[in-house]
């Protein structure tokens, strides 16, 4: 399977037998186009209705593909732009769609939707969407920071019950949070036997989301950097 970089959170998985695309917003326009001519079945992956995750525009692929799969959060499905829409899924924190190539979870963010570990080919792979855990401590009060504090690690509690290592990881590095902007981050991986940690949500720090590379190392993680539209990973 190849992890190719689309902008922002938005990737695509290309395996031999199917492509999934997580949280596409914009860019990759070329990519994406030859992605829709493949005759595989393509999965198109929600997390939440944020405009730097879900591009209405995605709704038009199935007039382009007829084998194609949208799993969307619950919390979407009273949008009036979804009704009527074809093989759709929607799923909740701990519910799970499966088919005969893949197998999606949904788990809970910290702001809005889901997030989402897909468990194909033998690879478990781990999209987080918002979850993150999201506070501003040069701005925040004490009690603000601990609420964020505490809802993101009662979250990743609630994954390790269900998740024992993960392959790859798609994860915010933030730069907008200030000078703890990578503690969300280096809890995931303190918590999970991560193989391969790739940062999303940063543009256009690139460099911010760099420095997180000698902290995965230090957990024994493979730091991949994914920063323009077209980069890709072997997984």
């Amino acid at each position: 399977m190849r992890l190719i970089y689309l902008f922002h959170s938005g990737f695509l998985i290309e395996a031999e037998d199917f492509s999934i695309i997580f949280d596409y917003y914009r860019g990759g326009e070329n990519i994406i186009e030859k992605a829709l001519c493949r005759r595989q079945p393509m999965y198109v992956l929600v997390s939440h209705e944020h405009r730097d995750h879900y591009n209405p525009e995605i709704l038009t692929w199935k007039n382009l593909k007829n084998n194609i799969h949208y799993i969307f959060p619950c919390e979407m499905s009273s949008l009036d732009e979804l009704s009527g829409l074809p093989n759709i899924v929607y799923l909740d924190r701990g519910e799970s769609y499966e088919d005969d190539r893949l197998r999606v979870n949904a788990f809970g963010s910290t702001d809005m939707g889901v997030s989402y570990l897909v468990t194909a080919e033998g690879k478990t792979i781990f999209h987080a969407g918002d979850l993150n855990n999201w506070h501003w401590r040069d701005e925040s009060t004490e009690e603000e920071v601990w609420e964020a504090e505490t809802a993101y690690l009662s979250e990743l509690y609630y994954m390790k019950r269900a998740i024992k290592s993960i392959d790859v990881a798609m994860f915010p590095v933030d730069a907008r949070l200030g000078k703890d902007y990578m503690r969300g981050a280096e809890q995931f991986v303190g918590e999970f036997n991560v193989g391969m940690f790739v940062p999303m949500h940063f543009y256009p720090a690139v460099r911010k989301a760099e420095s997180f590379a000698p902290i995965a190392k230090r957990y024994g993680t493979e730091f991949v950097l994914l920063s323009s539209t077209g980069d890709s990973v072997i997984i």
